[in-house]
């Protein structure tokens, strides 16, 4: 099976906080696109993009941590 090669978690992290979270006043955009997501209203283009753009550093993050979990309950079950 191919494994995934992804970035270490001190490039994710801070990669997912800036990304993520910008622009920090008022209101970070990934918030904003999950509020209008929940309400209803995310139906323009430019907004969908937006939720993806300030969404994928917390995908890959969560992928990371997927795979690192999962290869340490392969290699206790393993042993």
């Amino acid at each position: 099976m191919r494994t995934l090669k992804l970035p270490g978690y001190g490039t994710l992290i801070p990669i997912a906080v800036v990304l993520g979270f910008a622009p920090f006043v008022p209101l970070p955009h990934l918030v904003e696109k999950l509020r209008m997501l929940l309400s209803g209203t995310l139906v323009r283009p430019l907004d969908i993009f937006d939720l993806f753009w300030h969404a994928w550093p917390f995908a890959l993050l969560a992928c990371r941590v997927v795979m690192d979990v999962r290869d340490r309950g392969g290699a206790r079950g393993r042993s």
